[in-house]
């Protein structure tokens, strides 16, 4: 089979073409006939700086398919189900950039017939992350579904990115009422279609003004991309016993908070990755992205703010590239082509 793998540390340069023996699923695992492989920051970062097993490691946590193996202790009857995968890669060998891999089999999850497999492949990571940055708060429901987020609102700080467009897909879906900040017009019509309610241009637009006109007593949730800058902006909109959700990092960048003015509010500063987070809550955060999805409330695409970048498997260092570069939308490897 066709596997994308690297055996050092670097750059996109040390993904490699590679011919590897179509792996075969132990206990508990399942085999994945792979369609599409999602690229996530945490990819080329991994890449980047984690060293490979004496194998080669081959990339990409998320991904989408079709299960045709089954090991030893997992049911039959999923052969021939279609998939989304997440955490292919975390701490194990076989990431998503190959015609097939094995996986834990709670790591795949029931697509349905409907969704499309590019939909799938963009699941994982950030939707899993925005799940999580909208559930932190006390004052929030641990779940998410239609009506759990009514009477809410919540500030997206960067709409237009893949996390950004997963916390405005979610939050609509659970009928929460979304402020998002974009840096340009193009980003701000994603946003919109994504669904926010009210998209601020923070080049053109004072953030903390526009904020409070929708929000006066401020936000019961911020999904914070960018923490070292938009601190001081963050706590001046937070509401009672709201929560600042911070799950990208600038390059090693700290964050000042003004501590008395969190004090009032109770508010909570909270760090998200998903690879670490509590074990209930990423089960809960499958269950609730799957449910969404099955709903009909994940969109991907342009018209639904979330443009897609499609590569072929041999063109897997460019999708890296893409990714590392800041491509607006998200970026997948087309396995099939």
């Amino acid at each position: 089979m066709r596997a994308i793998s690297y055996r050092r540390t670097g750059g996109p340069d040390v993904l490699e073409l590679t011919d590897r023996p179509v792996p075969e699923p132990g206990p508990g695992e399942v085999r994945v006939r792979v369609a599409f492989s999602g690229v996530n920051p945490t990819d080329w970062k991994s890449r980047t700086n984690n060293e490979p097993g004496p194998d080669g490691q081959i990339p990409n946590q998320d991904g989408s398919g079709t299960v045709d193996a089954v090991g030893q202790g997992v049911d039959p009857v999923l052969i021939g189900e279609r998939v989304w995968i997440w955490e292919a890669a975390w701490q194990r060998a076989w990431g998503t950039a190959a015609e097939y891999t094995v996986v834990p089999a709670r790591q795949t999850v029931l697509l349905g017939a409907e969704p499309s497999f590019q939909l799938g492949a963009a699941l994982g990571i950030p939707f899993l992350t925005a799940h999580r940055c909208l559930t932190v708060a006390e004052s929030l429901p641990d779940r998410i579904g239609p009506g759990t987020l009514n009477g809410r609102t919540v500030l997206v700080q960067g709409g237009a990115g893949a996390v950004g467009n997963a916390a405005i897909q979610l939050a609509r879906w659970a009928d929460a009422t979304v402020i998002t900040t974009v840096s340009s017009p193009e980003k701000a019509q994603l946003a919109a279609a994504a669904g926010a309610d009210h998209v601020v241009d923070y080049r053109q637009q004072d953030v903390v003004t526009e904020v409070r006109k929708v929000a006066p007593q401020g936000v019961d949730a911020i999904v914070e991309v960018s923490a070292a800058v938009n601190a001081g902006t963050d706590a001046q909109v937070i509401g009672m016993h709201g929560a600042v959700a911070m799950y990208a990092d600038d390059g090693g960048a700290e964050v000042t908070i003004p501590v008395r003015m969190q004090m009032g509010p109770n508010a909570r500063w909270q760090f998200v990755l998903v690879y670490t987070e509590p074990a209930w809550a990423k089960e809960i955060g499958v269950e609730d992205v799957n449910a969404a999805v099955l709903d009909g409330a994940i969109r991907v695409g342009r018209e639904a703010g979330l443009p897609l970048h499609v590569f072929p498997l041999e063109q897997t260092a460019q999708a890296h590239q893409a990714v590392q570069d800041g491509a607006v939308g998200k970026v997948l490897v087309d396995v099939t082509a």
